[in-house]
């Protein structure tokens, strides 16, 4: 457990401390659990009487596969927000929950133990870099803000793997079959679409229904963050729908060259048929067939097959049929 002492008195710097005996009087404190390691966290949490805690909520808050979830009681919020996890597997990206629980004068953070975000925001706090959040709502944001930030940094990588899969769809040399992969990329877009409808529905909830005073000013801050998730759920829809436009050309592609195989087969086998008639009739083996005695027959019949291709092909050519 980390515990961090913020806004106390008003203006001093954040720093942190190795316990507390009861919930602050003035200014607010961070208490981040690892949820691995703290099973028991809201013990620890109810015994510095900030309030009691729903036996639900601590349930929800240890389940690593709980979705983006606000809810709350007369004590305290709480809101549930996946983020990424550190490092994406064979180019699947995978999430984790952070549960906060928001008391008038304390921040809860129930996390993974692994989350950039929460970690970027303690190291920004202690080194005194930038504005220092003056309430628990104002620390939600600063953590959301970076979670949501790495959502967005999503889009380069994602839209790399499109590119690549375009590529290898429209290469008229070889044949495609990581059909597998392609529909594991778009399953992914529509994870991270349906993930970023969670993530705003459970801010709007909080932002419209909490109990907790927010401000103007940190109002319009997490209107921004809602229009940040808003921009990553409009790149997953629309790369969605490129996915499927990619799968509809590369068909249309097979489908154009095999019409243009059978088009040249077609032109062949319409030379070869009356190639064909010719050369059967003359291997006929009759007694009688003029032609066979002939001095000059081979040649004048081979001269009269060339012409029937040259006839053929301007005929062809000229119907535009090759």
């Amino acid at each position: 457990m980390d515990i961090l002492l913020l806004a106390s008195p008003v203006g001093t710097p954040p720093r942190k401390l190795d316990r507390i005996d009861s919930c602050p009087s003035e200014g607010f404190v961070w208490l981040d659990f690892t949820r691995g390691q703290a099973a028991n966290w809201h013990e620890t949490v109810e015994r510095l009487g900030c309030g009691t805690l729903h036996e639900g909520h601590v349930r929800d808050s240890l389940n690593p596969a709980h979705p983006s979830f606000f809810d709350s009681t007369s004590h305290y919020d709480m809101v549930i927000f996946r983020g990424l996890a550190p490092e994406m597997e064979d180019d699947q990206f995978s999430t984790h929950p952070i549960a906060f629980f928001l008391f008038g004068h304390m921040l809860v953070t129930v996390q993974p133990g692994e989350s950039r975000s929460v970690k970027w925001v303690k190291e920004r706090l202690l080194g005194q870099s930038g504005r220092v959040p003056v309430d628990p709502a104002a620390l939600m944001h600063l953590i959301l803000n970076a979670m949501v930030d790495r959502f967005l940094a999503l889009r380069e990588p994602l839209t790399e793997h499109m590119e690549v899969w375009a590529d290898r769809l429209l290469d008229p040399r070889k044949q495609f079959s990581e059909w597998y992969q392609v529909m594991g990329h778009r399953s992914q877009l529509r994870r991270l679409e349906i993930l970023c409808d969670e993530q705003e529905d459970a801010l709007v909830t909080w932002r419209d229904s909490s109990h907790l005073e927010v401000g103007e000013n940190l109002y319009v801050r997490y209107t921004d963050l809602l229009e940040h998730i808003r921009r990553v759920a409009k790149f997953a829809g629309s790369q969605q729908h490129e996915v499927e436009g990619l799968v509809q050309l590369h068909f249309s592609a097979v489908a154009h060259r095999t019409n243009e195989i059978m088009r040249v087969l077609t032109v062949l086998s319409a030379i070869f048929l009356p190639l064909s008639l010719i050369a059967g009739i003359y291997g006929m083996n009759f007694e009688y067939m003029p032609e066979l005695h002939t001095r000059y027959g081979y040649f004048v019949t081979l001269g009269g097959m060339l012409a029937l291709i040259a006839l053929l092909l301007g005929w062809f050519r000229w119907k535009k049929w090759y």
